[in-house]
């Protein structure tokens, strides 16, 4: 089968395509065939080495699929032939990949795989951020930085969904319409994103910050809080990790929370099965829903990650193995 490696931790432009053999399951594991697979930020980090998941080189890449179930056990709740979404720690960016048998979901008729790959670790996300860890209630006002990624797509649309206002941060017109046009209330500027924070709350701030940047807009985030906020810390895509002066949470009664979704790991404290469950609901009527921006073939996994590193995405990439869906012809390369 094909399958995009990992030989050198040399990142996403030295992977390539290679034929290897068919992966064997295990007991409590599946064998999916992989119509997509979605490009996601883990698959940057696997390609240097970098994530908190080591697999010894060389490896194939990639943690989210679509496609249809070619082996299970009979005690799993799947069938052969289903029509599947899920991750894997690794191993997804091939014409099959073997995964536990809780991290493969049942994908609806009416969802197509493309935009299926683009949902798993994205919508799961965000769904654990906003329920388990933030307690978003409605009524409330989040700011989300990098808002017009793929992670932050699911956390408007869920913001939204549990009766948020929410406030975009957003560098360029384009993503300020996307974020616009997937539920945000308003779009702002991250150069004047406290000052603007502050404006629109009259001076209040907001009750939650939710941060997948880090770096040095951390400490305004922490500024742009309402008295009792909340920061939640969804990575650093910024590149660096910033540090924090806690007599400001002192005095304000703020917490930072930190938001480790734990799907891609071998042992997790979180049920997919059961965020899926309380997702399909919104997934089915149109609410939570990627915005694919490229569908690219397998051989082109190298540019698609790239892409993703050098944050020139402008929106949800994705791979096709299995061209037997059809392509809006804006999102085909």
């Amino acid at each position: 089968m094909r399958a995009v490696r990992n030989t050198t931790h040399g990142g996403p432009r030295l992977l390539k395509v290679e034929n290897i053999r068919v992966p064997a399951r295990g007991a409590g594991e599946v064998l999916v065939e992989v119509h997509a697979a979605g490009v996601a930020y883990p698959d940057v980090l696997q390609s240097r080495g970098e994530y908190q998941l080591r697999v010894p080189l060389p490896f194939t890449v990639g943690s989210e699929f679509a496609g249809i179930v070619a082996e299970c056990d009979d005690d799993s709740g799947l069938a052969v032939g289903d029509r599947v979404l899920g991750v894997a720690g690794h191993g997804a960016f091939a014409d099959y990949v073997v995964t536990p048998a809780d991290r493969v979901l049942p994908l609806p008729d009416e969802v197509d795989f493309i935009t299926a790959a683009g949902m798993p670790i994205n919508v799961l996300s965000a769904e654990f951020a906003l329920g388990e860890r933030g307690r978003l209630r409605a009524g409330e006002t989040v700011l989300i930085h990098g808002a017009a990624g793929g992670l932050g797509v699911a956390l408007i649309q869920q913001s939204k969904i549990l009766g948020a206002t929410v406030i975009a941060v957003v560098s360029t017109p384009e993503k300020a319409q996307l974020a616009r046009e997937v539920g945000a209330d308003v779009t702002i500027s991250p150069y004047n994103f406290l000052e603007e924070a502050r404006r629109l709350t009259d001076g209040r701030g907001v009750d939650m910050v939710l941060d997948p940047v880090g770096g040095e807009r951390f400490t305004d985030s922490l500024r742009s809080l309402a008295r009792g906020g909340r920061l939640l810390v969804l990575g650093f895509t910024g590149g660096s990790i910033p540090t924090v002066r806690v007599n400001r949470l002192l005095l304000t009664n703020t917490t930072i929370i930190g938001v480790a979704w734990e799907g891609l790991m071998p042992v997790s404290g979180v049920s997919l099965p059961d965020q899926w469950a309380r997702l399909l609901p919104h997934v089915a009527r149109g609410a939570v829903y990627p915005v694919i921006s490229d569908v690219l073939p397998l051989h082109r996994a190298d540019e698609a990650v790239a892409a993703l590193d050098e944050r020139r995405a402008g929106g949800k990439i994705v791979l096709e193995l299995r061209p037997d869906v059809p392509i809006p012809a804006e999102a085909r390369d």
